[in-house]
């Protein structure tokens, strides 16, 4: 069922923004409700109507059920890297079960799309060659995305009428896209883990909001990967980038990227440290056959998109 009024969270980020601005031009929807703490850098995009509100705050649910929210997309978790970790890791875990306690009290909602991440599956010497939306999450210190899932399935369990889809992105990279990973990347001399070669798997900005564009608009249940087609070898894209690999340590990463004059800094949290030593791919086929969507850009297209932009 197409949804008539939208509550985007996390639309002072860049998908959660562009999302909101995407639904505010549809018109079969009648309002797109953007809800973040600070309001966009850029500016409320058209026809998004903003609530300066925090989600871990438990009035929330007086604005879901004030403005007749029917459908809830969480936009709103991200990396808890840099120094402000413990702060976003409390957004993204505590904001989170404000926000499904809300819409379980409201009768109005019917639909709840979660933007996860790969990093549930984690990364390690004994991970699969690829993953699929089967395997368990991973355990570990950095473990909030497999939290804010299990919050999540608790709440389907809780409201079994509400459709529930959860989008495990594959690490974004694009023209615009300031993660640990794109910044990585722009370092002139970039360290790698001595004696592996990392494949990864990528995602443009693109795709991440058409993707979960689709997830809004339709009634589509479940969990699906979400990720370009293909891999590229971390020497690959050293390469391509027009860097210079300094392999070492996987240790001695963190530490090496800090003596970078003039960088900005790359903030590694342990899954980024994991994913540049063993790697992460997942599986896309439930992505294209039962949830109906193929990635426009490729994982090599999108970090070539994004080295063009980055200089």
């Amino acid at each position: 069922m197409a949804p008539n009024v939208v509550l985007v969270t996390g639309v002072a980020d860049q998908l959660g923004g562009r999302l909101a601005a995407r639904l505010a031009t549809n018109p079969s929807i009648d309002r797109v409700l953007g809800v973040d703490a600070r309001p966009p850098d850029a500016g409320v995009p058209a026809g998004v109507e903003f609530v300066a509100a925090d989600i871990r705050d438990p009035r929330i649910a007086k604005v879901i059920s004030s403005a007749e929210v029917d459908t809830v997309v969480h936009a709103a978790p991200r990396a808890s890297v840099g120094p402000a970790r413990s702060a976003i890791k409390e957004r993204n875990v505590i904001g989170t079960m404000q926000l499904l306690a809300a819409c379980q009290r409201s009768a109005g909602v019917r639909k709840l799309v979660v933007k996860s991440t790969a990093e549930v599956y984690g990364a390690s010497a004994t991970s699969p060659a690829v993953f699929t939306e089967k395997d368990p999450p991973a355990g570990g210190r950095d473990r909030e995305p497999a939290e804010i899932e299990a919050y999540a399935r608790g709440f389907a369990r809780r409201r079994p009428d509400v459709t529930l889809t959860t989008m495990r992105l594959a690490e974004l990279i694009g023209p615009g896209v300031d993660t640990a990973l794109a910044r990585y990347f722009r370092l002139p001399v970039v360290p790698t883990v001595l004696g592996f070669d990392a494949r990864v798997q990528l995602l443009h900005p693109q795709d991440a909001v058409a993707a979960l564009e689709r997830a809004t608009l339709h009634d589509l249940p479940g969990v699906f990967n979400v990720g370009g087609d293909g891999v590229i070898l971390l020497s690959q894209a050293v390469r391509r980038a027009g860097r210079v690999a300094l392999p070492m340590l996987r240790a001695a990463i963190p530490a090496a990227t800090k003596l970078v004059r003039g960088a900005a800094p790359v903030h590694f949290s342990p899954d980024l440290a994991r994913l540049l030593n063993y790697g992460r791919v997942i599986d896309t086929t439930r992505l294209k056959t039962t949830f109906g969507f193929t990635p426009t850009w490729s994982t090599a297209d999108a970090f070539d998109d994004y080295v063009r932009t980055a200089h």
